[in-house]
């Protein structure tokens, strides 16, 4: 593994634009707990997204839109307790920013109680006001476009967008309204290669893909998926490194068999008088 120095500086929203200005890639993962978070920290990754997606990892949800503010605050909290070098964002749960009112007081409890540094919305030009006020306030945003997992039921299931014509355009336009809004970063979600990288091109603000092809400006996986907790999850834009399902299956079934057999615990693991 390879660690980063304790005196490595912070990610900063600056440094983030200038790895966009000078063409250098940014890495984000989605982490939900100071378990994962501390080995983030020891590593180079530059951003870390506490997701609403911890209601499917973690929670046990079918979808995100169980998620709570409360449960996202405490998530964030768990990970901001750790992580100091990476930039830490958190997202923002469903209809907990429908209005300027909403987000307000929504944003200002993950970055007050749950640490975060920045919020991430769904959407579009619908809600540029929104993002406005927030910003206004001293509130970095992150916005997200593409596949919203938040609109899961009116997007009609998990698939890619954007692929007529009429919806790229609209996706770009989306991007630039968002941008004049304020958000200093954008995450685009399972769209057309091609669009992800005109959409990046076209903004002067960094693109986190995920399943937005290589000309997004950085890249995006939830911890759990790259490390293969899930044999079973296999979406086309995941990469696993690890196979760790197989190694904590194999773990599990080499502790029961010790302690059935009475082999743990031993003497080299047990207290004398």
């Amino acid at each position: 593994m390879s660690h980063v120095s304790n005196k490595a500086q912070a990610v900063t929203i600056a440094a983030l634009q200038a790895k966009k200005e000078a063409g250098e890639p940014i890495s984000m993962v989605t982490c939900y707990d100071s378990a994962f978070g501390r080995l983030v920290e020891l590593s180079p990754i530059d951003m870390v997204l506490v997701g609403d997606s911890l209601g499917n990892v973690m929670l046990g949800y079918d979808s995100t839109i169980p998620v709570t503010i409360d449960d996202m605050v405490h998530h964030t909290a768990s990970v901001s307790r750790v992580v100091k070098r990476p930039f830490v964002a958190a997202d923002m749960p469903f209809l907990t920013y429908a209005t300027k009112e909403d987000a307000l007081l929504n944003a200002g409890k993950l970055v007050q109680k749950g640490g975060a540094q920045a919020v991430k919305l769904e959407g579009g030009e619908a809600i540029c006001p929104q993002v406005a006020s927030l910003v206004a306030n001293g509130i970095p945003v992150i916005g997200h476009l593409g596949l919203t997992p938040q609109s899961v039921h009116a997007l009609s299931g998990y698939k890619v967008q954007a692929r007529e014509r009429a919806a790229q355009k609209k996706l770009l336009a989306d991007a630039m309204a968002l941008q004049d809004a304020g958000v200093f970063c954008l995450v685009l979600e399972m769209i057309p290669a091609a669009l992800g990288a005109s959409v990046s091109k076209a903004l002067k603000i960094p693109t986190i893909g995920i399943g937005a092809g290589a000309g997004c400006d950085g890249q995006v996986l939830v911890m759990q998926d790259l490390l293969g907790f899930d044999a079973t999850f296999k979406p086309k834009f995941l990469k696993k490194y690890a196979d760790l399902s197989e190694v904590i299956g194999d773990a599990l079934v080499n502790f029961n068999k010790d302690v059935k057999s009475k082999k743990f615990p031993s003497a080299e693991h047990s207290f004398g008088d």
